[in-house]
């Protein structure tokens, strides 16, 4: 688990970082189709309130989320790490004081899917279950997961292995989601799209299937 944040940002510096990021988001939208403005307020608001709950700081969450995903900017289907330099100059430019905005970048790759893990810290736990909760919700993958596949550049089945293999583990331990709350209000969509993406690795291996997906997307 990292170390408590050094300091905390202010309301000034969260209101510029937010101007920055989302002038970005506006002006890279067609290729943000799933990781846009949209996604980073959503996820913005979700883990100030975690935080509020879990007593980490809000403000420090809130600016974490707020550069959480600028690597899609920088890197086309990439890791949180790939957004580090673009991250840091926002920070900066932003009046970020340059410890606490290390410490945002490692809370950013901290609460990263792919690789966190059950002790993550408190500013990442809520960062995480915010993040977690987009993946979650009963409408991403009926109206965004079709933008995901087009802003990645995948297919159906590399991201259906992606969600199953990278999640899966992580709900059955039970640090899906860290804090109580959500686990209590969102425990139930998470189960049903874990287990809807696992229909669609096994429908995958039906010929039929296949033939009706080259069909389709043929069109």
């Amino acid at each position: 688990m990292l170390d408590q944040e050094l300091g905390s940002v202010s309301d000034l510096a969260v209101d510029q970082v937010e101007r920055r990021v989302k002038r970005l988001c506006q002006r890279f939208a067609a290729n943000l189709p799933f990781h846009g403005w949209h996604h980073v307020h959503f996820v913005r608001t979700k883990a100030g309130a975690f935080a509020r709950a879990n007593g980490s700081d809000a403000a420090v969450v809130e600016t974490a989320a707020l550069v959480h995903d600028l690597n899609y900017i920088v890197e086309r289907n990439s890791d949180a790490a790939a957004g580090r330099d673009l991250r840091m100059r926002i920070l900066a430019k932003s009046g970020v004081d340059e410890a606490v905005a290390e410490s945002i970048d490692r809370i950013v790759v901290e609460a990263e899917m792919r690789t966190r893990h059950r002790d993550i810290s408190l500013a990442a736990q809520a960062l995480s279950d915010a993040d977690t909760l987009f993946k979650a919700l009963p409408v991403t993958p009926v109206v965004l997961a079709h933008r995901y596949l087009s802003e990645n550049g995948i297919t159906l089945a590399q991201l259906a292995h992606k969600i199953v293999g990278e999640q899966q583990g992580k709900h059955d331990e039970g640090f899906y989601f860290y804090s109580a709350e959500a686990k209590g209000m969102y425990s139930r969509w998470a189960t049903a799209n874990l287990e809807l993406w696992q229909c669609v690795v096994e429908s995958l291996d039906d010929p039929s299937v296949g033939e009706l997906l080259e069909a389709v997307q043929s069109r």
